[in-house]
């Protein structure tokens, strides 16, 4: 599957670039650390069909993915498996197994897909927790780059950020690596230096549509909270949180609030009557979903700030079944309040 692509069309703004003094380990306990990590690592084959001129047309794709359980659970990124009609997952040894997706978010770009067949001695990585990594902690990465299959990449943390992206009621936060990354690495391992996964290899920054030095992975600590905890009031839709400045084009009531991207079929926000966004465009270099409600306010807490979602989020999660849940929407230039009972 192609690695998604980001193209920087920042202009007149330098960059300051940090040289980070690290102590990296030696090549020979790289070596080591990627042996004992290489079998956790799998690549994911899709197939994806599309009726075109009344003819059934065929396309491949190819991503990368990591075991985390004996039970055949797989971490990889949403946009290598999210319209596949196939799935196939190739473990180290050459053998392949098909797979289906259990669970994904598109915000964040993380997906779960669990193997039909489970064979023995599946080796799973430990997942890590991205909140205790650091900026200079050098990192690596292990997929299939150009299709060439358990290929190693070293490189360093070189930021930690959140983009504006909502999924689980959390913004999706990501590391920035200068390790090479390209087609075919996305939904790979970041593994820090004690072998654990820390994140999702999701993208890059690009002008030149190759590698240049900036590569983005998804947090495990995002991806866990959004694919692990299933039964929350938050899993049933994504969104966008609208800056001020996006929130002025879109014309809200106030400076700020939650545009939403995808509903959930049968979730809680389908049945309190969230509605998602019916097409894309393009709005100040951000691919979006317009057309679906803009949330102001839950529970009467507005959405004025992303630190506004953590309060909405403690109050929520202290509701008890039964209680009613109130949100204030923008839609079609009216503002709506939507209920029901928890």
């Amino acid at each position: 599957m192609h690695l998604r692509i980001m193209k920087n069309r920042i202009k007149g703004i330098s960059y300051l670039l940090l040289l980070c003094v690290t102590t990296s380990l030696p090549a020979q306990d790289l070596s080591a650390l990627f042996e004992q990590l290489d079998a956790s690592v799998v690549t994911i084959e899709v197939v994806e069909y599309k009726v075109k001129d009344q003819k059934i047309t065929s396309s491949g794709g190819l991503g990368s993915g990591v075991i985390i359980n004996k039970e055949g659970l797989i971490l990889t990124a949403s946009h290598v498996v999210e319209s596949a009609n196939e799935i196939s997952v190739k473990l180290l040894n050459g053998t392949s197994f098909p797979a289906d997706v259990i669970a994904s978010s598109t915000a964040a770009d993380v997906a779960l897909v669990k193997l039909r067949i489970v064979p023995p001695n599946l080796k799973p990585a430990t997942l890590g927790h991205s909140g205790n990594s650091k900026i200079g902690e050098q990192i690596l990465i292990i997929g299939a780059p150009r299709g060439l299959e358990h290929s190693l990449s070293v490189g360093h943390i070189s930021r930690k950020m959140e983009k504006n992206t909502i999924s689980n009621g959390a913004m999706a936060g990501f590391i920035q690596t200068d390790a090479s990354i390209n087609q075919g690495n996305s939904g790979g391992p970041m593994f820090n230096l004690k072998g654990e996964v820390i994140g999702i290899v999701s993208f890059i920054l690009t002008n030149s549509g190759g590698f240049e030095g900036l590569g983005f992975a998804v947090d495990i600590d995002t991806a866990k909270n959004i694919l692990f905890d299933v039964n929350s009031f938050w899993t049933g839709f994504d969104g966008v949180f609208l800056n001020e400045g996006l929130a002025g084009v879109f014309n809200t009531p106030q400076k700020s609030g939650v545009l939403i991207q995808r509903v959930t079929p049968n979730s809680f926000a389908d049945k309190i009557g969230l509605q998602p966004g019916v097409f894309q465009a393009e709005i100040l270099g951000q691919n979006l979903w317009l057309g679906g409600d803009i949330i102001l306010s839950i529970q009467g807490l507005s959405c004025n700030a992303p630190h506004d979602l953590g309060n909405i989020k403690t109050q929520i999660e202290a509701l008890q079944v039964g209680d009613q849940v109130l949100i204030e929407v923008l839609r079609k230039g009216k503002v709506v309040t939507l209920t029901a009972n928890f």
